[in-house]
């Protein structure tokens, strides 16, 4: 899911199964945060999400699966828009290839448009 479209890039599959390179050098707890506040999110538990992402979010203000997370939390889960385009600008400020950021802030913001 949004996991592997974020902290990680499919480099080849082997008998084993795919093989995963941490493009964005994350700590094994970050990781593990990370997918734990994901399977919060899954879960509905948006608040716990948010919490843990937020405190990573303390910890590297450029994260940018973080902020990544971040954006789709507060766009698809809480309708917050506005909050979710100024995290996923973030993102695009320290990854400015970022397709995903790009393409979600632009879906949020046609949904502004809308009013």
């Amino acid at each position: 899911m949004l996991r592997n479209l974020i902290r990680i890039i499919l480099l080849e599959r082997s008998m084993a199964g795919p093989v995963w390179k941490n493009v964005y050098r994350l700590s094994d707890d970050q990781i593990s945060r990370l997918d734990l506040a994901e399977e919060r999110m899954e879960m509905m538990d948006i608040s716990e999400s948010e919490r843990i992402l937020l405190e990573l979010l303390e910890e590297d203000v450029r994260c940018v699966p973080v902020l990544n997370n971040l954006g789709h939390l507060n766009g698809r889960h809480l309708s917050d828009f506005e909050k979710a385009i100024e995290y996923y600008e973030r993102a695009l400020e320290v990854e400015p290839d970022n397709a995903w950021a790009r393409d979600e802030r632009r879906r949020y913001q046609r949904y502004l448009s809308y009013d």
